[in-house]
């Protein structure tokens, strides 16, 4: 199969490379070219645009940073537009809003091809290791044809119905796991501030009903204050303010996201955007006090 990628930040470079490790022909775009070196080495083809990537590719992947670059590399000068057609399909794994989604859906289908969403759940790791969650909206043809592929990418794929439906399941899953996340730094925190041993409470938490994978693997760094980013924090923090917008087109009140979305804006007031998003510890961190168990 012949895939097109855009876009070779964290995920978007772990997730070509498995396709590539798979027996997939894929040309690769990234707005710094430079980055696209990587992939050639393992055999990649490079494309100078994103429609040179459409023109080479029966399917095109995209996995961006924000709706506004997911908007670019389609409509801009260059981009997939230039190049897509009947017979050709593409696919946005990026998170974004619906309203995006519907905008890049209306665009592609006008000229003739086929548009899935399909953003993911899961980050570095997960992605490196071909063990995404994949929520995909839009054509159901093009979902069909796209399986080899997801079954590279993810473990598991859903497909949820209409394009937007995917965007929204993706910004709920990201909405809650952002609140957890402020939830779990300020747990840390009044443990350390109690005089109480911050490991020793990530162990009780894991025999507990609330164990969960995330604070298993975030809480160990976190007590090091060390946030290598998996997930940048400024992508977490775009998200819940997507998440929150959602909820004010349903009417959904969302008090604990909205808190949750003041810290991560606050983390990123203090320059802390492109560490892990587990770096709004940061703004809840109490210090001075040992950590150890009295």
């Amino acid at each position: 199969m012949d895939v097109g990628f855009l876009g070779l930040g964290i995920m978007g470079k772990a997730m070509a490379l498995n396709l590539l490790r798979s027996g997939f022909r894929v040309t690769v775009w990234n707005r710094t070219l430079s980055k696209c070196q990587g992939l050639v080495e393992h055999g990649a083809s490079m494309g100078e645009t994103p429609a040179a990537v459409v023109s080479k590719s029966k399917y095109t992947i995209a996995m961006l940073a924000d709706p506004n670059a997911a908007l670019s590399v389609v409509f801009e000068k260059g981009g997939v537009l230039e190049q897509i057609c009947e017979g050709k399909g593409y696919i946005d794994m990026s998170t974004v809003d619906a309203d995006t989604s519907l905008k890049i859906n209306e665009a592609i289908t006008t000229k003739g091809g086929k548009f899935l969403e399909a953003p993911v759940s899961g980050s570095k790791k997960p992605a490196e290791d071909g063990q995404l969650i994949i929520l995909a909206a839009g054509e159901k043809e093009l979902y069909d044809a796209a399986i080899p592929a997801f079954d590279v990418l993810g473990k598991k794929s859903f497909f949820l119905g209409s394009v937007g439906n995917g965007a929204n399941m993706k910004l709920v899953v990201n909405m809650v796991m952002g609140s957890m996340m402020n939830a779990l730094s300020e747990g840390l925190s009044l443990a350390s501030s109690s005089g109480l041993s911050q490991q020793t409470f990530l162990d009780i938490l894991d025999l507990g009903a609330i164990a969960n994978p995330m604070f298993k693997l975030k809480g160990p760094a976190m007590i090091q204050s060390s946030y290598p980013p998996a997930f940048p924090l400024k992508h977490q923090q775009k998200d819940m303010r997507l998440a929150l917008a959602l909820g004010d087109e349903n009417a959904v009140s969302m008090p604990v996201a909205a808190a949750a979305n003041e810290a991560f804006k606050k983390a990123r007031s203090l320059g802390l955007g492109d560490l892990d998003f587990s770096a709004v510890h940061e703004i809840v961190k109490v210090t001075g006090s040992s950590g150890e168990d009295k």
